[in-house]
């Protein structure tokens, strides 16, 4: 059974840091492209940040760019994202995913999602 395992979210003053990580297990992962998406009530999910297989293609959203950095260690199916001066509106919901899917990923095309975990960031 493929499970994808989320940890570290929380509560966090502005400015703040957070590691979120992500432990993949229960089929081999080569190849796949990982990443994390977010989802705040009554928006659609959205990709946050990704990275292939061999990490020469990484994915940032804009207004995360230079504030978060995802990282992945394939010996260990794992995938993590450190975020950095956080602020008010990156509080959502976090879900770490996977894609065999070459390209950006995208909600249509994951293959497996971990079952999420809440970031809170207060003002």
């Amino acid at each position: 059974q493929v499970q994808l395992n989320e940890s570290g979210g929380g509560l966090v003053q502005a400015g703040g840091s957070l590691r979120l990580s992500c432990a993949a297990s229960g089929r081999p992962f080569s190849g796949y492209t990982m990443g994390w998406f977010r989802q705040t009530p009554g928006k659609e999910r959205e990709l946050v940040a990704a990275r292939n297989w061999s990490g020469s293609v990484t994915y940032y959203k804009d207004s995360v760019k230079d504030r978060f950095t995802i990282s992945r260690d394939n010996a260990k199916n794992t995938v993590s994202l450190q975020m950095n001066n956080l602020k008010p509106e990156d509080t959502a919901v976090y879900y770490c995913a996977a894609t065999r899917v070459g390209g950006t990923p995208s909600t249509s095309n994951v293959n497996y999602w971990g079952q999420g975990t809440q970031v809170t960031v207060s003002s």
